[in-house]
């Protein structure tokens, strides 16, 4: 890649930046973990695939369109 293109500027500000971190680092920790437990941990407990549980296999765009079209 060539050192004077647009593309490795961008690159070479985001590098410098997150390596002069202190505070931001401690910030984009707590965010990457929230969003671990929002992806991962609420998802599996708390949103089942409700879908796969009541249709039918392979009909499960007329089991939606039905229920879309009773409400």
């Amino acid at each position: 890649m060539a050192r004077n293109g647009w593309l490795y500027r961008v690159y070479d500000l985001y590098r410098d930046g997150f390596r002069q971190m202190t505070l931001g680092r401690t910030l984009w920790a707590i965010i990457l973990i929230k969003l671990f437990i929002i992806f991962a941990i609420l998802k599996v407990f708390f949103f089942p695939n409700y879908i796969s549980t009541h249709a039918e296999e392979g009909k499960e765009s007329e089991f939606v369109a039905t229920k879309i079209l009773k409400q």
